[in-house]
């Protein structure tokens, strides 16, 4: 038996009356890559916290090497070797990824003598040793999401880390740069370092893993070598019951006549340059059209001129044959819903209550508010009722919205909008950061609406969420509409290709 290289027994953590850690354990071993899997609210962000010294736990007893350890803070815990890669990455944009990772050495002020020469040779060995290749004198805000990624695995690799902490660290990236990642946590592995990941994405658990811990309700509930389970298995431990995937024993029925038609759309982004170029698209009634892409090119842009958030400087947006100008209300009006990709930001307002934010698309109509007076008690009965219907739990219809879970506040933002019957549906990471209970409640929310003859745009960097619920794939990179595919005839490593804005032609050659 190999000993562990870490070790975390009892961990009980509290915030005011809520216990995030309930006694949890974890036990990992050097050369080994350790999943943890849990459901939001799990505790398992919070363990992971407490071991890279941002949280202090209540009780419990934690032994790096054998060795105890009694306090711990982000300084000690670097210097004990453990070092955390965060899904927001923490990074200066205008520096250099040499600059970044030196930031706060001593010698930093002396960047362009022999010190910087020596700091950037320790760079290039760790990145040649595991294949984590970027450019070193670019600002890091001219670099891909990827390559930002691979800086804050430098970094912490620079720093001496022995225990490796990743947190979803797939969520940005395309499929082959997820296999190139996997294939860094192998050196790491093969260097007898313990690398531990956060991740929902059992897919990729079961081809990388070599153990698997899952946690349910701040309680550590099983560990496995990977070999010995199966992903339904680990859902089932995640979740506490069977989950089957949305779409098992359905028929997908023929989508019918063009609902949404988009030609040539150009628009600018935040910061004044193209964000789309010349955009083709078209969405049939009763059909899922998934948008594929890594973040940045295009996706948040084409979403807010499809529910009439952002203007375009060119094209036409065509509904039911009608063409669109933008503005909210005339979409809202015409049947197009949104789930945006922040939820909170754009979608729900935090300190309103449930119901308030049940009412934020409905209070115009004349059966809430006949004679322009606003009767909301005409709303409850049928509020509580939506809110059965789509499994939100909350104490009642006044809490805040602010109160409740990622995934029932994700399942409220799609009761309100399911309610106004929509035609179109434009829908943006819909289970980004949910637990697989939650994303299962969503996806069926989806396809119900799909078979009751709406048109859904999807827009996802979860490739196997897009390939799973989508009659067509269309694949956008740098603004433009780079290929498209047909349920039953998608082909993964060439979407991941068109993804990185390669085509098959080019890979080739």
């Amino acid at each position: 038996m190999v000993e562990a290289s870490l070790e975390m027994r009892g961990i009980v953590k509290r915030f005011g009356d809520v216990l995030a850690n309930d006694g949890a354990t974890f036990i990992a071993r050097p050369g080994e890559i350790h999943a943890l899997l849990g459901e939001n609210g799990a505790g398992k962000s919070t363990l992971m916290s407490i071991l890279s010294g941002l949280y202090r736990r209540d009780a419990g007893e934690i032994r790096l090497r054998g060795r105890p350890v009694h306090r711990c803070s982000p300084a000690v815990a670097a210097q004990m070797g453990i070092g955390m890669v965060y899904q927001n990455f923490r990074l200066v944009p205008t520096l250099t990824p040499v600059e970044n990772t030196v930031l706060g050495d001593k010698g930093f002020r002396w960047l362009g003598t022999a010190w910087r020469r020596q700091k950037e040779a320790e760079l290039r060995e760790l990145i040649e040793r595991f294949g984590l290749r970027f450019p070193l004198h670019r600002p890091v805000q001219e670099l891909s999401l990827g390559e930002q990624q691979r800086v804050e695995i430098v970094k912490v690799l620079y720093r001496g880390a022995d225990i490796v902490i990743l947190d979803e660290p797939t969520s940005v990236l395309t499929p082959r740069e997820a296999e190139d990642l996997f294939l860094a946590l192998r050196e790491m592995k093969q260097a007898g370092k313990t690398v531990i990941v956060t991740t929902h994405k059992l897919k990729e658990v079961m081809a990388w893993s070599d153990r698997i811990t899952v946690m349910r309700k701040g309680r550590t509930i099983r560990t496995m070598e990977t070999r010995e389970t199966n992903e339904r298995e680990l859902a089932r431990l995640m979740v506490g019951r069977e989950v089957s995937s949305a779409g098992t024993g359905r028929e997908r029925p023929r989508p019918g006549g063009v609902l949404l038609r988009v030609k040539g759309l150009t628009a600018l982004g935040e910061q004044g340059h193209p964000a789309l170029r010349g955009i083709d698209l078209e969405v049939r009634r009763g059909e899922v059209v998934g948008i594929a892409g890594v973040a940045g090119n295009g996706q948040r842009e084409l979403a807010e001129c499809l529910t009439g958030l952002r203007s375009w400087t060119e094209g036409t947006v065509e509904f039911e044959g009608e063409a669109l100008t933008p503005g909210t209300r005339g979409f809202i009006r015409r049947g197009i819903a949104h789930i945006p990709e922040d939820r909170m930001k754009m979608g729900l307002a935090g300190r309103l209550s449930v119901f308030d934010n049940l009412l934020l698309k409905s209070y115009r109509r004349k059966d809430v508010s006949p004679w322009g007076l606003l009767l909301p008690g005409r709303r409850r009965e049928p509020m509580e009722t939506l809110i059965k219907k789509f499994e939100v739990k909350t104490p009642s219809l006044s809490t805040p919205v602010r109160q409740l879970s990622g995934g029932n506040q994700q399942k409220l933002l799609f009761a309100r909008e399911v309610e106004q019957r929509p035609k179109l549906m434009v829908t943006v990471h819909p289970t980004q950061g949910l637990d697989v209970g939650a994303a299962e409640a969503v996806h069926r929310i989806l396809l119900d609406l799909r078979d009751a003859g709406t048109g859904i745009v999807l827009i996802s960097e979860d490739l196997d969420e897009v390939i799973q619920l989508s009659d067509r794939v269309v694949v956008i990179s740098r603004g433009t509409i780079h290929g498209e595919f047909f349920r039953g005839r998608t082909d993964r490593e060439a979407i991941g290709l068109l993804m990185a804005g390669v085509s098959s032609e080019e890979e080739a050659g």
